[in-house]
């Protein structure tokens, strides 16, 4: 079902023989902006309610990232866990690379966020600046004369972003010691974009730091930075949005391609287990490839 509530997004739900209500999950993904569907359509024939949702470069939403607010993502949880097929009282967050980020601060922010998986996602807010009523996240800073160029003309990123452990970036830091949902952290060990497994430890330190229980946190040696549903080809390079040229995202084939039948089945036990839903049973055609 499409819905319009004042933001873009499309929902789908189980075509299961038993009846509702079903986990509700929100997933969001990177800076490429629009609305991508298939992860979402994929995970509702896995017993979800899932919304896909856009941010930005969709219909009338805004053109770019430079200014997010999230009472957008306020309200579009606030639907979901409202909806007849959802099970509450909460609902999950699945989000990857910007969209990860966007969910981090989601949970860290806003009420109603029971459990949140963040694939190579960052711990600090990056590309424009977020506001929650009257707080506002700047975006870290940035050097672009750290971007090296790999033999095939691409442009490598991995170390342009600031640290947030220098003085000047800590206000960029999502304060992620407010949450109180359960984190999955999904890491490719290879990635390009950012320092997944370094942000992902990061948040770890904050949340353990402020009494909050231990993420789970898997790595992936070999895997790079778009980790998909299994069977995705893997993308070594494209068009960057902010960065304006094509850049490589890392990722050995055959790791990545395993990485991603794993975290395919990761993600799946760990938000039946923490949104309330049926034990899931991986058919042993995947298991064979992990």
């Amino acid at each position: 079902m499409e819905c319009q509530a004042g933001w873009g997004g499309g929902s789908a739900a189980p075509k299961l023989r038993e009846p509702g209500p079903f986990p509700g999950i929100v997933d969001i993904f990177g800076a490429g902006g629009g609305l991508l569907e298939y992860r979402a359509s994929l995970l509702a024939g896995k017993g979800f309610v899932v919304m896909a949702l856009a941010y930005y470069n969709y219909e009338d939403l805004p053109k770019s990232m430079e200014t997010l607010h999230l009472e957008y993502f306020e309200e579009a949880v606030n639907y979901l866990r409202n909806h007849p097929q959802v099970k509450g009282p909460g609902v999950g967050l699945l989000g990857i690379s910007k969209g990860a980020e966007l969910c981090l601060s989601m949970a860290s922010f806003l009420k109603g966020i029971t459990a949140v998986v963040m694939i190579n996602g960052s711990v600090v807010n990056v590309g424009g600046a977020l506001h929650y009523k009257d707080e506002t996240l700047p975006p870290i800073g940035l050097d672009p004369s750290r971007i090296k160029v790999t033999k095939d003309g691409l442009a490598d990123i991995l170390d342009v972003l600031n640290s947030p452990l220098e003085e000047s970036n800590q206000k960029s830091i999502i304060p992620v010691e407010r949450a109180e949902s359960t984190f999955l952290f999904l890491v490719g060990q290879d990635d390009h974009n950012w320092k997944s497994e370094f942000y992902a430890n990061e948040a770890s330190k904050l949340l353990q730091a402020n009494g909050k229980e231990k993420p789970q946190i898997i790595c992936y040696p070999g895997a790079g930075h778009y980790i998909e549903p299994p069977y995705f080809p893997m993308c070594r390079a494209s068009l960057h949005t902010l960065v304006g040229r094509p850049v490589i995202w890392g990722g050995e084939p055959r790791a990545h391609a395993m990485a991603q039948v794993d975290a395919w089945k990761q993600i799946q036990i760990f938000f039946h287990k923490h949104l309330g839903g049926e034990k899931v049973t991986i058919p042993p055609k995947l298991e064979s490839f992990i």
